[in-house]
């Protein structure tokens, strides 16, 4: 759910809005497999001792693992979101409780990335904000990680050209 144009700012948009990548949840999809085949199985060689309240049982466990491995994880993930605009970084987050946070990025002092071997593998990474007053913000699993740290620089460095240029304008 991309964020609502009612929360920008008269001038902004937005140039990327995204998830975690998949890899957030890809264990919780392939335990939730696990699950399914398991319960399937459990039901073909059942015996007959025990039905119908063993089917019944095995049944209402298998739904409680999937929402416990699967649904309140994938929930989760769709529901934090990262959207980049032309003035700021937005980050939201929760269901019940949402929790959020913008960075102007007039206020990013530096932009790094960080990718792993299984970041790699997958095409994500860790984006490292810093900004001058608080502790660096570290936003995990970025799809694109190098693309979205070069439009992140470019933005970062076309303000500086900016203000540059404002800077010997006004002093001449």
């Amino acid at each position: 759910m991309a964020i609502s144009h009612k929360l920008l700012g008269d001038g902004e948009y937005v140039l990327q809005h995204m998830h975690e990548h998949i890899k957030k949840i890809l264990l919780n999809i392939m335990a939730t497999v696990l699950i399914v085949v398991a319960v399937a199985v459990g039901l073909v060689f059942m015996p007959d001792s025990v039905l119908p309240w063993g089917q019944w049982v095995l049944g209402i466990l298998g739904i409680v693992l999937v929402i416990i491995v699967f649904l309140i994880p994938w929930i989760k993930w769709i529901t934090t979101t990262f959207t980049i605009t032309n003035r700021r970084i937005i980050t939201r987050t929760g269901v019940l409780n949402k929790r959020g946070h913008d960075i102007p990025l007039s206020r990013i002092s530096n932009v790094a990335y960080d990718r792993s071997l299984l970041d790699r593998i997958f095409g994500c990474g860790t984006l490292v904000l810093e900004t001058s007053a608080d502790s660096p913000l570290s936003l995990h699993d970025i799809p694109h990680v190098e693309q979205v740290h070069v439009e992140l620089t470019n933005m970062l460095f076309a303000a500086d050209r900016e203000a540059a240029l404002d800077n010997a304008a006004s002093s001449e």
